[in-house]
């Protein structure tokens, strides 16, 4: 006869015991606590300090000080050595001004050039940096701020607010260099026959909450590390450009082009632009030299714009600083070469261009 009584009232019911898990939080608050500290005082004792990020967010914030009312002050944009290189508080000193620092690591500043000249909101002065190799090739690597810029959404905005806020001023770790997925990521793992090992490019910077940046103190007095920074950048200096010396001439001549446009544009509502070269040095700039020579680059870039420029090579003043890894400036010669660009930059915007 078939039986009337039901899966689920067959069905085992293991008991639960009952636990007191407090324990078991507590324990893993501790470790969690101990594992962090144990990080911050590895990256301190390393030489790390706590910094502010140079975020995507925080280029960001320092692009809308335009749109709020601050379009007539003086804009910095270029690649990292206009970002290291112009010390916002010596300029300060000197001018009464701060201006907005807007310059962006391995990144053409061409496309923030360009977002200005469309801005008008901007009316004040333009500085824009020269890296040869990173300018003429239209080399992006940070463009993922100004797209932030155009997109950035409620939640970006308060998560960039909790984290200059809360973590950045107080923690050393919180850096991209040291986070455990990319100090893993460098180790010296096997590597496929044929397949060719690259180093990315390390940690050299310290920056403050409106971006004024310096270069890390352990490039300046670690030789070993300032030399592994030069055997990075020396990575790319053998290396023939992609379709030959005619592709890259082409591709000058197509930067140079949508660069003239974008000044023209500026220069007539009233914008000073003036171009600085900023220095480098040993290798990088005997391969700034080979690969982009003067002639065929910066001295074309002025004629077709009419704009003025500043190269370090014609200003004795800007000359015999000290470059740890060949490309930007110690802190202090930092601030010396800020102190002796001002007044160039005073006098190149009371000098009329070629296209006033």
């Amino acid at each position: 006869m078939p039986s009337s009584t039901s899966s689920s009232e067959l069905e085992y019911q293991r008991p639960l015991p009952q636990s007191d898990t407090r324990w078991a939080v507590l324990l893993a608050l501790l470790l969690f606590v101990a594992g962090m500290v144990a990080w911050e005082l590895y990256w301190r004792d390393y030489g790390g300090v706590p910094a502010y990020r140079n975020s995507d967010g925080q280029w960001a914030i320092q692009r809308r000080r335009i749109d709020a009312g601050e379009g007539s002050k003086t804009v910095i944009i270029g690649a990292s050595r206009m970002l290291f290189d112009v010390q916002l508080h010596v300029w300060e000193r000197l001018a009464g001004e701060r201006p907005i620092q807007l310059a962006l690591e391995g990144t053409s500043p061409l496309p923030v050039l360009e977002g200005l000249a469309d801005d008008p909101d901007f009316t004040g002065r333009l500085l824009v940096g020269i890296a040869p190799d990173v300018f003429f090739t239209g080399f992006t690597y940070r463009d993922d701020a100004i797209r932030q810029y155009d997109t950035e959404t409620p939640s970006q905005r308060a998560g960039e607010w909790l984290s200059m806020t809360f973590l950045e001023p107080w923690l050393a770790f919180y850096e991209d260099d040291f986070a455990l997925m990319t100090v893993l990521k460098r180790q010296p793992w096997p590597t496929r026959e044929g397949v060719r090992s690259r180093e990315s490019v390390r940690k050299l910077s310290v920056s403050e909450a409106d971006r004024n940046t310096r270069m890390w103190r352990k490039v300046e007095t670690d030789p070993a590390y300032a030399a592994m920074a030069q055997r990075i950048w020396a990575q790319d200096f053998d290396e023939l450009p992609p379709g030959g010396q005619e592709a890259m001439q082409k591709r000058i001549g197509e930067n140079i082009d949508r660069t003239a446009a974008a000044v023209g544009k500026l220069r007539a509502r009233g914008v000073t632009v003036i171009f600085v070269r900023a220095p480098s040095d040993g290798r990088y700039l005997e391969y700034e030299n080979r690969d982009f020579p003067r002639a065929e680059s910066w001295d074309l870039l002025l004629a077709r714009t009419g704009a003025p420029g500043i190269h370090f090579e014609d200003h004795p003043e800007l000359q015999g600083l000290r470059l740890p890894e060949w490309s930007h400036l110690a802190a202090a010669d930092a601030e010396k070469f800020t102190a002796a660009l001002y007044p160039l930059v005073e006098q190149a915007s009371a000098t009329p261009g070629k296209g006033d």
